[in-house]
């Protein structure tokens, strides 16, 4: 059974006429800490509502700190009682489980309310925020005082400590490169201490500090709680953006030479529709004519009505392995979005290319954050109170040295099953961003093309997905064959696996990491087994490999009694991936039925 094209189309055609008119009005994200009892009894998630093991993270209770004092103070008192404790932020956006105290008896501090900008030197070219921050304010700010900060993420819905806890970027290759962490001159961090220093610790880091600075600029939240950062900005400037779409034929020498050429940089890919989006995307003059604005089309206030009626059909797609359906609405998608610039307008219109504007209303978006609170009748695609979007999201950045490699290798898969990669073209495709080598202890080694793939992810966690080897095997091949450096902000489980070993300095992280924390109170189970201190990134037990919790060994850890079950990859044959096998499912049946 397939489902009929027409219905395809029309999905996804709602979606993209709500976008359009669904207006600036959306309700907020929940706030990922929830207590039965004011501040007490808590629970926290992140924006997705969901872990990769789906588990539910406990902490006894949830403290708000408004000033440093405060927070120094619960710093404190977590110390004093030897009492584990995690820094969360208002948005949470982090895919695994960095939020998560262990126990139920342990402490959060939320940096909701250390949202101020603290001071903007003009002269220095400097601002100083408390953690809290956001991306948004940042830019805003920046800009309302003429200056820039260069290179951020693309989703604006970031605190600034929440950045710098997972290594967050922008796209270039140029200057100090893409992450927002580059562009730090001192951060404070309050740290646990003894009772000599009162049982916390204000560490403040500029580079006189340098190795604590750059344990410190990519954290992940164990080093103990960000009170204050300082940032280096540059002259506010315009930039002029035209996306070219090409066919993908050549788009491995492209790659690895493409973001040498323009300094803001990025290329998404359609492999499955063998094309690709370059972003042409340099500085201009500020007297070069333009209001831009970028304002990304997923990112909008999206009506929920609409959101279930797509993801509606994305269940029904793989519950009747409708890979033809899944081709139709990812072409629908790629070409609207074309079609109306991505969310590029100048003046309010996009009427072609170039588009011109000043970086601050070019470079991030997210305006599903701004809105009153409307009863969900729009919200933000990915909200986990709808049935909207539920997906996973691999992460990793690959060396531009061996770049094309990679990109063969999935264009190879491709010419196997040749609509494979439908799916992760619904959500736009693989975005491609420039990274650079970083002085941080946990920060990208060398120079380096970062892949992000978002695909469909099943409610039921023993649903394996339509194409399940074909997606498994370029996790792998990114991540083990290439060696990848995931992200550590997303990815599922099996992506931390030997991941510690692959930076080269993490030696000189642990160390900074025993000198603040030496009772490990900031640290979880989970970031221990990121760090390689402990075993267990993995879990085996049936159907582990379907949601990235392991990578298979046996049968059982697929979905045999839905004709899923171990195998090599096709082409990375160390691979170990859970394929589609009707013949031998069917055999399976039989066998039983005569028993």
């Amino acid at each position: 059974m397939t489902m009929p094209i027409s219905s395809t189309k029309n999905s996804f055609l709602i979606l993209f006429v709500f976008m359009i008119c669904g207006g600036v009005i959306a309700t907020p994200p929940e706030d990922p800490i929830q207590c039965s009892s004011k501040n007490t009894d808590c629970t926290i998630t992140n924006t997705y509502g969901v872990f990769p093991d789906r588990s539910i993270c406990h902490a006894a209770e949830v403290i708000y700190p408004n000033t440093e004092e405060e927070l120094i103070s619960a710093v404190a008192s977590a110390s004093k009682n030897k009492r584990k404790v995690k820094a969360a932020t208002r948005f949470s956006h982090s895919i695994p489980k960095l939020v998560c105290p262990d126990g139920e008896k342990g402490l959060l501090i939320s940096t909701k309310n250390l949202n101020k900008v603290l001071k903007i030197d003009k002269e220095a070219r400097t601002m100083t925020v408390q953690s809290g921050v956001s991306l948004r304010e940042i830019i805003s700010k920046s800009a309302e005082a003429g200056l820039a900060l260069p290179y951020t993420p693309y989703w604006w819905g970031l605190t600034i400590g929440g950045l710098m806890g997972t290594g967050a970027h922008g796209s270039t290759l140029w200057g100090k490169g893409s992450a927002v962490h580059e562009y730090v001159l001192q951060i404070r961090i309050v740290t646990p201490a003894g009772p000599e220093d009162g049982y916390a610790k204000v560490r403040n880091l500029d580079e006189s500090h340098q190795q604590h600075l750059n344990a410190a600029r990519v954290s992940l939240g164990v080093l103990g709680v960000i009170s204050q950062v300082t940032l280096n900005l540059e002259p506010l400037f315009k930039r002029s953006l035209t996306y070219l779409i090409k066919d993908d034929s050549d788009l491995g020498d492209e790659l690895a030479s493409f973001g040498r050429k323009h300094e803001f940089a990025d290329v998404t890919w359609y492999p499955s529709q063998q094309k690709a989006v370059y972003r042409i995307d340099d500085r201009v003059s500020v007297n070069t004519s333009g209001n831009g604005l970028y304002d990304f089309f997923p990112f909008r206030p999206t009506l929920s009505a609409a959101l279930t009626v797509v993801r509606a059909t994305e269940e029904l797609q793989e519950a009747t392995r409708d890979a033809n359906g899944k081709c139709v609405g990812a072409k629908l998608i790629t070409a609207t979005l074309s079609g109306i610039g991505y969310g590029l307008t100048d003046n309010g219109i996009f009427l072609g290319y170039p588009i011109v504007g000043f970086s601050n209303r070019m470079q991030a978006s997210g305006t599903c954050l701004d809105s009153r609170n409307d009863g969900l009748f729009t919200a933000c695609p990915w909200d986990s109170r709808i049935k909207g979007e539920f997906f996973h999201q691999t992460a990793f950045s690959i060396p531009l040295s061996v770049v094309k490699n990679f990109i063969e290798d999935v264009q190879k898969l491709v010419e196997l099953e040749p609509k494979s990669l439908c799916g992760l073209e619904t959500a736009n495709g693989i975005l491609m961003r420039y990274v650079t080598a970083s002085s941080a202890y946990l920060g990208k080694s060398e120079d380096a093309v970062d892949f992000d793939i978002t695909y469909y992810r099943s409610k039921d966690p023993l649903a394996p997905r339509l194409f399940q080897d074909i997606l498994e095997e370029i996790e792998q091949i990114g991540l083990f064959k290439y060696g990848g450096l995931p992200h550590w902000g997303k990815n599922r489980n099996l992506a931390f696996l030997g991941a510690i070993k692959k930076y080269h300095n993490a030696d000189k992280f642990l160390k900074v990491k025993e000198e603040y924390d030496p009772q490990g109170l900031f640290s979880s189970l989970w970031t221990d087994q990121m760090l390689g201190l402990k075993e267990g990134v993995t879990t085996f037990k049936d159907g582990c490999a379907l949601e990235g919790m392991c990578i298979c060994s046996q049968d059982s850890h697929c979905a045999p009694k839905k004709g899923y079950f171990c195998r090599p990859g096709r082409i990375y044959t160390e691979a170990r991936v859970c394929t589609r096998d009707v013949k031998k499912s069917k055999e399976a049946d039989d066998v039983k039925d005569e028993l």
